[in-house]
């Protein structure tokens, strides 16, 4: 099987139902420093890396004003503005006081405060999709999704998505605004999201699910995985990536590295076309595991 390198394989999808994007996308968390906080310890090869995207087919990027703080976004706007053909998804809500520390944050006025921020780290005048990174079970939902709801008819955000929610919060959501996206995380071993993964598909809603490349004990030498990757000539995390691909057409994978290599061969799985035998074979395991996980 010859591999290629181009976002373009994976198919397209139409978020909102009017911005065509290619369904392999991109994760800018990693272009910031360790513990997504401050800046890349290689700053020139993490613009490479952002570079190197429209280069290779990648038209669907996903970034937050929390990574780095702002630190990403700033990068992105280096690497990529006035992002021609590219579709730049950020989200806010989660407020940071260090490395790999995470606190929601939905107050309506900080929520609003976030897009501006934004904006003008992105060198935007309007957010194409906005996600809510996390609903704040301290403030009333309702106050969180009617800021939201007031941005979108004000010109600020164009569409609205999600992270990390049920399908109960989505149609919540949907009393205010029409839900775009969801990211969840979801991958061969994780599938605690299957029935909001299937909720999105039945209403075209991509889903975006973070976290892809994971396998857990799929991933070791001799596990089905391995097997299928060794037929295919691809590795363990090609074949994972091509298997959430197939799983649904509304899914949005963003897998995220700051080296060109790794970006490189994350995209290469876009060419992959797994039969519907080994799908299966990875779907049955994939199922088992997680479920050996949660026990």
């Amino acid at each position: 099987m010859t591999v290629t390198t181009n976002a373009a394989q994976s198919g397209t999808f139409k978020v909102g139902g009017d911005i065509a994007v290619h369904r392999l996308g991109f994760g800018a968390m990693r272009v910031t420093g360790p513990g997504i906080w401050g800046e890349p310890e290689d700053r020139a090869e993490a613009l490479r890396t952002l570079k190197r995207l429209p280069e290779i087919g990648v038209t669907f990027i996903d970034t937050a004003d929390s990574y780095g703080p702002g630190v990403s976004e700033t990068l992105i706007c280096e690497a990529l503005h006035p992002y021609k053909g590219l579709l730049i998804a950020t989200k806010g809500g989660l407020t940071r006081s260090g490395p790999n520390q995470w606190v929601p944050k939905g107050q309506p006025h900080y929520l609003r405060q976030t897009v501006v921020n934004s904006l003008k780290r992105l060198k935007l005048e309007r957010i194409d999709l906005w996600q809510l990174h996390r609903i704040d079970a301290n403030v009333p939902r309702d106050d969180q999704f009617g800021v939201i709801r007031d941005m979108q008819k004000e010109g600020l955000i164009r569409h609205v998505g999600l992270s990390e929610v049920s399908v109960d919060d989505i149609k919540s959501a949907q009393k205010f605004f029409p839900v775009a996206t969801v990211q969840n995380r979801y991958n061969l071993v994780d599938r605690g999201s299957e029935s909001v993964l299937d909720f999105c598909a039945q209403n075209q809603v991509g889903f975006i699910p973070w976290f892809p490349l994971a396998a857990g004990n799929l991933a070791k030498s001799g596990s089905v995985l391995d097997a299928i990757a060794s037929k295919v000539s691809a590795t363990p995390s090609q074949v994972a990536l091509a298997w959430v691909l197939k799983r649904s057409p509304v899914m949005l994978p963003i897998p995220g590295t700051g080296k060109v290599k790794h970006l490189e061969e994350n995209v290469a799985a876009a060419s992959l076309t797994l039969s519907d035998d080994d799908f299966h074979t990875l779907d049955t395991a994939g199922r088992k595991e997680a479920s050996r996980s949660a026990a």
